[in-house]
């Protein structure tokens, strides 16, 4: 579904990412974990075409989209959730889901987005900035969702938010196996929920990814290392 490579991209002469070569299979979970200021921010928003890239590929479901801008790549099947979700304060759950569909046809918030975010449909007529951390977060990945995403970037899904919340959020994104999804955790509650959620895990150190295990065989304390301060 998503095929990067060579992919490099910097901050003026400073290069940040150093040639990177991976791929996510349609409805895999992949899971980049590694320290703060490793790369993983950066590297979901230059795959979202936020910062440019320097040169490399990257491919969804076999087309180029490094050229393209943001917007572009959404119509392409790209869905993002960002750090710190980015909700919309001042308009109503529901307006905000909607904003998610101007890539479809779809005029109406649909039904399963409800039925996955029950919460959601309970405050659908109040302000996004009058809802909890938590709820907020419910509502970015439900309006990334509403695009009908190909492939869906989250960037720290469970900063600041609560572990009930967290088991929560990470069975509805295991269970819904429509998009791929490719999920930045760093270090704290993010290691668990990666493991419990993902099928493969990469561990990005300085730009590069070191580490690559699939979920079923994975070494938790070699990847606990890499995080290690």
């Amino acid at each position: 579904m998503l095929s990067v490579s060579d992919y490099r991209v910097s901050y003026g002469q400073s290069e940040v990412l150093h040639g990177l070569n991976f791929e996510v299979k349609p409805r895999e979970i992949v899971a980049v974990m590694g320290r703060n200021g490793m790369g993983k921010t950066t590297l979901m928003k230059s795959l979202m075409g936020v910062i440019p890239s320097n040169s490399g590929s990257v491919k969804l479901d076999g087309k180029e989209v490094s050229q393209l801008k943001s917007y572009q790549r959404v119509a392409s099947g790209f869905g993002f959730v960002p750090q710190g979700r980015m909700i919309f304060s001042s308009m109503t759950v529901k307006e905000n889901i909607e904003t998610g569909l101007t890539t479809t046809k779809r005029r109406s918030v649909p039904k399963e987005l409800y039925d996955m975010f029950p919460v959601l449909l309970e405050m659908r007529n109040r302000r996004g900035g009058n809802l909890s951390g938590g709820q907020q977060q419910q509502l970015a990945i439900a309006r990334a969702l509403a695009s009908d995403p190909k492939m869906l970037f989250l960037d720290e899904p469970t900063e600041g938010i609560q572990p009930s919340i967290i088991r929560e959020m990470g069975a509805h994104l295991k269970n819904d196996s429509r998009p791929a999804r490719f999920i930045d955790c760093s270090i704290g509650t993010s290691i668990k929920f990666a493991l419990d959620i993902a099928d493969r895990i990469l561990v990005i150190e300085k730009g590069e990814i070191v580490h690559e295990e699939l979920r079923a065989t994975i070494n938790e304390a070699k990847v606990a290392a890499y995080l290690s301060v």
